[in-house]
């Protein structure tokens, strides 16, 4: 089984993720590290995709700045979403082999990964022809946002564990007017814990993408010792 990283970085300003993605994909473009994965929490923060439109934002940017939470207009695919506390972000920084084909099977595993750990909370959820993301009947409970670059996406999905779901009223979520946005807190009915949720889809992943996900740090991911990995999978 191939080897990657999992750096789980707790609760941090988007714009800090953001630099730190960056400086992770061009480390794996430049095959100084094995595929990654990037799992976080963030404050309060509103993101807009490239294919976005600002009328999917419900409020002003003055309104937002009062309530404190950001705004960034960034590289991704898809239109507006929402992070906050108790929402699961993940950023996969993955090697990709094929052109199209292999980016729509990418976006196919990373949903796939999510319904399988749902499945085992015995949570029924599956695709929307023509939508991205996870869905529990006309509610969707994890939002996905992928940008490809020379081979190596960047982005992600975001899992909505136990957020306060009030945020997604500031905006029509991803630009969708006419469904609903839920959390496993909602379905299941309880608390749910943000540390057993990261194990269960650390799970998923490993079991869709047949790699090993092993922890390690910030300090080592940007400082990388290519020899301690092994030779990437770029070819």
């Amino acid at each position: 089984m191939e080897k990657a990283l999992l750096l789980d970085l707790g609760l941090v300003p988007f714009a800090e993720a953001w630099a730190l993605q960056k400086q992770v994909w061009r480390l794996r473009v430049e095959e100084k590290i094995p595929d990654t994965l990037i799992l976080v929490e963030h404050p309060p923060v509103i993101t807009l995709g490239k294919s976005g439109k600002a009328g999917n934002l419900l409020v002003s940017e003055d309104q937002l700045k009062a309530r404190g939470i950001d705004l960034f207009r960034i590289e991704r695919g898809g239109d507006i979403t929402w992070h906050g506390p108790g929402q699961l972000v993940g950023y996969p920084i993955f090697f990709i082999r094929e052109a199209i084909a292999g980016v729509r099977a990418f976006v196919t595993r990373v949903e796939e990964s999510l319904i399988q750990m749902l499945a085992a909370l015995e949570i029924r959820a599956g695709r929307k022809p023509g939508l991205t993301g996870v869905w529990v009947g006309a509610e969707k409970v994890a939002a996905l946002g992928i940008a490809v670059r020379q081979r190596v996406s960047f982005h992600g999905f975001a899992l909505n564990v136990s957020p306060d779901l009030v945020g997604f009223q500031l905006i029509n979520p991803c630009g969708i007017r006419n469904k609903g946005v839920t959390s496993l807190a909602r379905l299941l009915n309880r608390p749910v814990s943000m540390p057993l949720m990261k194990h269960r889809v650390v799970s998923a992943f490993e079991t869709v993408f047949d790699k090993e996900l092993v922890l390690t740090s910030r300090a080592r991911v940007l400082n990388p010792c290519p020899e301690c990995y092994g030779r990437t999978a770029s070819g």
